[in-house]
């Protein structure tokens, strides 16, 4: 990248020209984000991965500015038209879009109106007409009657076609309509008159006659709107108010008030009606769709971030069941790794209810599996499965979560999982899913597509390149953040890590299986098309867990060994004693240790990582149970208080999970007591909460609720809500007393099973 991009990316994004620079070249020698994050803080100055990402985008875009300018130098030229003058403009040009006005009056163009004029040779007469001299217009345009003009009404509109298109490609003009559209731009839409009445259409009823400031319309109401269009249901349009981009446009190109400007007035209006309003409609229909895509892949990277680094339920033994009523709930047993032991299939719901027998089944399984954890899909039948396991007495504690199952089918018919388990049905595969969920989330997730994990806002209508493209780099991003056990990674996992392609990935796996078990990072060496700079970029990502040298589980990196062993060393101790003992890692003098290649960001990591290294930075999970008193929309009352979980964030809100099959909106203006621009200042995804029901829209399926906080007594007054019909909440989010459940045959049974088998 030139000097020139270097020097004007470090005064838009704030930084130095060394950490430019060095980022740079680190980016040219195929550094990973991760890695220049992580172990090259000396050289980009401690850039954390978002700034260091906008520098690379910026280096992107420079790069292809260049490839453009080559292209525009060498047509221009070729036209024999590259003045020296134009020449220095076009290379000193930053801006795509003032590089794309410069070379518009030379870009090859189709055949036009002005064009026609030209080759009936009507130019001079429109250079007389735009130069305003003194001449009349009507005069001059008589003697340009021949074969191809017949009078000289052709003639004077032939030349203000001319003339159209000349202030239509004028740099000053175009820059002006800009800016009217940048300060007073109306976004409206109106329905096609023909698909009003259509059911499908009603979806876009709010905006069947709408019109808003284009600069204060939020990203997910221009996508919505746009969608409608292109379903066909609705016309959008960006506009300004003609006349004063008219007064404007005159007021650049009306230059002689002595000569008569009305042809030039003519031309003028038929410029922008014609072309200009047009092509700079186009422009900012663009850059609102881009800014509409920005916010929504915005809001889905940071759901994705969040889901991915949800809490794991770490080494445990787990029972997961896919739920159902017709088909029965799929049941499969994984080891601590997520190993499948064992599936078999239970009816406990109609129409089979077998109830007794399923009970009998899950009790057997939990004992011969030695299963510490169950957890179940919330899809079809969950909350029903969910109060069926709830109500079995294992003889011991057992963790039992609902785990969110987006995705989970599309994995189940994926590659990847026709590879895993070629022996085993979709449903096996799916309940599998489920299970690893629980485990691990993030080691589970990146199996799937992540636009079909079910937390993005309007993902499929987004740019699909730079979606992919983002959420790409979120996967890598907490991959490298929580680190991958080397021994137990699927290929799927690795192929995430800094510097490892799907090849590699595979590689690794394949030597794991033919030699066994990593002993050392060192032995990475040995993987088939591992070099040098792949290991130098994933070595420090990588953990192994019990290896004779403690630093294989850290995070500290393979080529800082040496200043962890010079400590210790230093100390008279061992690694080991370095790690355990806090006492001497406060002896350390780190200044000691400062060299040309390893400064105090790096020790500082070095220290902070001895003090617990390999953990795992994620949060430990909690259980959490749902409102027993409510299981359908029909159970939910206007003020009633429940728990819920945080399932996906938007710009406009929150959906929250309450366990009625239908998730209930949290409004932005309903989040906080306080203003809130962004729901992440207050909620995350998965998070537990208590919300209040606002209202119930049964026939549209729709709920809305409140985080606010309110005084209860007076809320239970106006509402008429007694306190015994709320569950009370306990810190550890488990219901302490909730209203009694209603009679029904399946509640009987269960009560009546449940004493039999506890007996």
């Amino acid at each position: 990248m030139e000097t020139k991009y270097i020097q004007h990316t470090a005064e838009k994004l704030n930084l130095s020209v060394k950490q430019i620079n060095s980022i740079y070249q680190l980016h040219d020698e195929d550094a990973t984000i991760p890695f220049m994050a992580r172990y090259r803080k000396e050289a980009t100055g401690n850039l954390d991965e978002v700034v260091i990402n906008n520098v690379v985008e910026e280096i992107k875009y420079f790069n292809e500015l260049e490839k453009r300018k080559e292209t525009i130098l060498k047509t221009i030229e070729g036209l024999g038209k590259l003045s020296p003058e134009l020449k220095a403009r076009i290379e000193d040009c930053y801006d795509a879009t003032i590089l794309e006005d410069i070379y518009l009056p030379y870009k090859p163009k189709r055949k036009t109106r002005a064009t026609t004029a030209i080759e009936k040779g009507l130019e001079p007469l429109a250079k007389i007409i735009f130069d305003q001299t003194n001449a009349n217009a009507e005069e001059e345009a008589a003697k340009f009657i021949n074969e191809n003009v017949k009078d000289s009404n052709e003639a004077l509109q032939g030349a203000r076609d001319i003339i159209a298109e000349w202030i239509t490609e004028n740099e000053q003009a175009r820059n002006k309509i800009r800016q009217l559209f940048t300060e007073s731009a109306m976004l409206t839409s109106k329905v096609i008159a023909s698909k009003k009445d259509e059911e499908e259409a009603q979806k876009y009823r709010d905006y069947f006659e709408f019109s808003e400031a284009l600069s204060k319309s939020p990203s997910h109401r221009i996508l919505a709107i746009r969608r409608g269009e292109k379903e066909g249901y609705l016309l959008m349009d960006i506009h300004i108010e003609k006349q004063i981009a008219v007064d404007e446009l005159e007021r650049i190109f009306i230059k002689n008030s002595n000569a008569n400007p009305s042809q030039m007035k003519l031309a003028i209006e038929d410029s922008f009606e014609r072309l200009l309003k047009s092509s700079i409609e186009n422009e900012f229909r663009l850059i609102s769709k881009n800014k509409a895509d920005e916010e929504a892949i915005k809001v889905f990277a940071e759901n994705l971030r969040q889901l991915l680094l949800a809490s794991p339920l770490g080494s445990k033994r787990v029972l997961a069941l896919d739920p159902g009523f017709r088909t029965g709930c799929k049941v499969v047993c994984l080891d601590e790794q997520g190993n499948f032991l064992h599936n078999s299939n239970i009816y406990p719901h109609g129409p089979q209810n077998e109830t007794e027998k399923s009970i009998h089944e899950l009790k057997y399984l939990v004992n011969q599996y030695n299963i510490e954890a169950i957890g179940i899909g919330n899809g079809t039948a969950g909350r029903e499965t969910e109060q069926l396991i709830r109500s079995i007495d294992f003889g011991k504690p057992i963790s039992i979560f609902m785990v969110n199952e987006s995705g989970a089918s599309i994995y189940s018919a994926s590659e990847v999982a026709r590879e895993e388990f070629p022996d085993q049905d979709i449903t096996v595969r799916g309940a599998v899913s489920i299970g690893r969920r629980l485990l691990d989330p993030l080691s589970e997730l990146v199996k799937i597509d992540a636009k079909s994990i079910g937390v993005g806002q309007y993902q499929h209508d987004v740019n699909q390149n730079k979606l992919k493209e983002e959420l790409d780099r979120i996967v890598e991003s907490c991959v490298n953040y929580v680190g991958v056990d080397l021994n137990t990674a699927s290929k799927n996992l690795l192929m995430y890590v800094s510097g490892l392609s799907a090849t590699l990935a595979k590689n690794v796996v394949e030597y794991r299986l033919k030699n066994g078990a990593f002993k050392t990072r060192d032995e990475l060496k040995k993987v088939s098309l591992m070099g040098p700079k792949t290991f130098e970029q994933c070595a420090g990502f990588l953990r192994i867990r019990n290896a004779s040298n403690p630093l294989d589980n850290s995070a500290v990196h393979p080529e800082s060994y040496f200043v962890v062993e010079s400590m210790a060393k230093d100390l008279s101790c061992s690694i080991n004693e370095l790690i355990q003992k806090n006492e001497l890692r406060k002896q350390v003098d780190k200044k000691k240790y400062v060299t040309e290649t390893v400064g105090e960001f790096t020790i500082n990591d070095i220290l902070k990582e001895l003090e617990k290294p390999g953990r795992d930075p994620r949060n430990q999970i909690e259980e959490f149970r749902f409102d027993e008193t409510i299981k359908s929309m029909e159970d939910v009352k206007q003020g009633m208080v429940v728990p819920g979980i945080i399932t996906n964030i938007t710009n406009f809100g929150v959906f929250v999970d309450i366990g009625v099959k239908q998730d209930g909106l949290i409004h932005i203006s309903q989040l906080s007591n306080t203003f809130i621009s962004d729901p992440n200042e207050v909620v995350k995804l998965q998070q537990h909460v208590t919300v209040t029901v606002m209202e119930i829209d049964v026939a549209r399926k729709r709920i809305s609720l409140s985080m606010k906080d309110q005084s209860k007594g007076s809320r239970d007054r106006e509402q008429g809500i007694s306190n015994k019909q709320k569950p009370v909440l306990n810190n550890d989010k488990k219901i302490i007393n909730k209203k009694p459940e209603p009679a029904n045959p399946f509640q009987a049974k269960l009560s009546e099973l449940r004493k039999k088998f506890n007996d």
